[in-house]
């Protein structure tokens, strides 16, 4: 009867423990990088936890580097992010894969860029990891597909739909939602100044814009 009555009372205890808090860490380039700043989307979507009393529940690193595309994150997953030990990694690169071909000839051409990425989610989830994507959002915000890297961005964001799909992963589509959010805020086709300063890099509206995309995607 003792033992039975202790039986009980482990598993009550146990019932009772809590629980360990799910380590997301967000994986990329300067725009990640940026998003650990006190007014980034990293930090706003910390304290959107906060607010809605799930801090507890939720650890949140940013590993981002300025510059980086698909290969240099392939290069340094294993010290900059299995080091942190999550169980969700978001991938947010593309940026400089397709700029970076025109500014300096150093891109990444599109079907690397689909190798590099599927060999780097499969990493990922060899250790049962989950993994979400995200396309590009921008290299100039006008909204009728006038902007000079327009054609090669919507290419690479379908690599990443693709990619999604092919390995079930998470998606937010950036491309598509900044796109959307443009059409309505933006009636004199600005190339800046809706979601991003220069183009590229959130602005404040930028930053709230995808601190609540990514809640609304990865807090259940």
């Amino acid at each position: 009867m003792k033992k039975y009555l202790l039986l009980i009372l482990i598993i009550i205890m146990c019932s009772f423990q809590a629980q360990k808090p799910v380590k997301i860490v967000f994986f990329g380039d300067s725009i990640t990088e940026y998003g650990v700043r006190p007014d980034g989307y990293i930090t706003l979507f910390q304290q959107k936890l906060k607010d809605n009393n799930k801090a507890a529940n939720y650890e949140v690193a940013g590993a981002g580097i300025g510059g980086n595309k698909i290969y240099d994150l392939y290069l340094r997953y294993e010290e900059d992010v299995l080091s942190k030990n999550p169980d969700v990694v978001v991938i947010w690169v593309g940026v400089n894969d397709v700029w970076h071909k025109r500014l300096f000839g150093t891109g990444t051409d599109w079907d690397k860029f689909g190798k590099f990425y599927t060999a780097l989610i499969k990493k990922f989830q060899a250790k049962g990891i989950k993994v979400t994507i995200c396309t590009p959002a921008a290299v100039g915000e006008k909204t009728d597909y006038s902007n000079e890297l327009d054609g090669d961005l919507n290419k690479y964001s379908q690599i990443i739909r693709d990619i999604a799909a092919q390995n079930n992963c998470g998606l937010v589509d950036f491309r598509k939602t900044f796109h959307e959010y443009g059409l309505k805020n933006n009636p004199q086709n600005l190339d800046k100044n809706i979601l991003t300063g220069d183009g590229v890099h959130l602005n404040v509206a930028g930053n709230k814009f995808v601190a609540d995309a990514f809640y609304d995607a990865l807090i259940k």
